[in-house]
């Protein structure tokens, strides 16, 4: 069981509300100790930085929040240490940067750490290392990193605490239209339409994060709940199947663990431009990437490196390792496999995202 809780769901004036993590800790601890193992992905070390720094708001740039996070890590882990400890449970950090999950040696590591604190009854808390992480490295907020710990760790549930009752329709503060969405698939298309939520004041993720992390988790064939962390029992109740929150159900079937990783682990580094042909070649038959249906290169990767592939109109089809560097690629496209020396994406190292 993986579960996230937002900044905006342990801020309090004072830095993380302790009742708010109190509550959720116990949850936690309630099912460990009925023999579901729980994995904690928690924001909040910036938001518990700030205080102690005399500071009101997130600071705008990055130095100002590493300084942040640097100050909160620890307080917050001191919370968390000493609200597990209440329950007779040891709690321990793990801070993953997006450079840890695109390394494949680092990716398995750190999927043994997690599986070994699991063996010794250690519930892990997981964070992104705001102090060190840049831009190039940052998996951008907790909810994807929720998604990549769900499947790293095999878990049967994700659970997104948020400060809203789950996902609607659209924006219910400003739409009387709104309808609250009590369950859906990955791929529907009301979930397009919501995609583009903004964060609160202390936070960095949105409604469009938690989309992103639930169609994550359903490649991953994992169920994702969407839910407000001060419903009384949420977390319990997502794990009985009670109708909480948003439930998003997963693919009928997932992919192989190194295809997840290189879909939702590896950072991206370019982009090839695929015409129709290659579309079809790549989402209907489950072929290769050849150059002889890459129209454009976008950006400088090498060899081994992850890359997109775009339809013509721009669209995401297809991620991918890729076979060759850009610049072979960029000598070799529209010209036949034979002549240009191979593929440039093998398709066992192809991931299509399309649809």
């Amino acid at each position: 069981m993986v579960v996230k809780v937002g900044s905006s769901s342990l801020a309090g004036p004072g830095g993380v509300d302790e009742a708010r993590a109190a509550s959720i800790v116990a949850q936690l601890a309630a099912l460990a100790e009925a023999g579901t193992p729980v994995v904690l992905v928690s924001s909040g070390a910036v938001a518990a930085g700030l205080p102690a720094m005399g500071l009101t708001e997130r600071p705008p740039d990055i130095p100002g929040l590493q300084a942040a996070a640097a100050v909160g890590q620890g307080r917050l882990m001191a919370t968390y240490a000493r609200l597990f400890g209440e329950h007779g449970m040891v709690a321990g950090q793990v801070l993953l940067t997006r450079d840890v999950l695109s390394n494949r040696d680092q990716y398995l590591h750190a999927k043994e750490a997690l599986e070994r604190m699991r063996s010794y009854g250690v519930v892990p808390i997981v964070n992104e290392n705001d102090t060190v992480v840049v831009d190039e490295l940052r998996l951008g907020d907790n909810d994807r990193l929720a998604a990549v710990v769900s499947h790293l760790v095999g878990a049967g549930m994700l659970v997104i605490l948020t400060d809203t009752e789950g996902l609607y329709s659209g924006d219910p503060r400003f739409d009387d239209r709104a309808e609250f969405l009590d369950a859906v698939r990955a791929t529907d298309e009301a979930l397009e339409a919501i995609a583009g939520g903004g964060a609160g004041p202390l936070g960095s993720g949105g409604v469009a994060t938690k989309v992103a992390a639930a169609r994550m988790a359903a490649w991953s064939g994992i169920p994702t709940v969407v839910a407000s962390s001060r419903a009384e029992g949420v977390v319990a109740a997502a794990v009985a199947g009670e109708a909480v929150g948003t439930f998003v159900a997963p693919r009928p079937s997932s992919l192989p663990a190194r295809k997840l990783w290189i879909a939702f682990g590896m950072a991206v580094r370019g982009a090839v431009v695929v015409d129709d042909g290659a579309v079809r070649a790549l989402a209907g038959d489950g072929r290769s990437l050849l150059p002889a249906g890459v129209r454009e290169v976008r950006g400088e990767f090498g060899e081994g490196q992850a890359v997109e592939v775009l339809g013509p109109g721009g669209g995401l089809v297809a991620k991918g390792r890729a076979s060759m560097s850009a610049g072979a690629v960029r000598a070799s496209m529209g010209r036949h496999s034979s002549e240009a020396g191979g593929a440039v994406i093998h398709r066992d190292d192809l991931v299509v995202l399309a649809g």
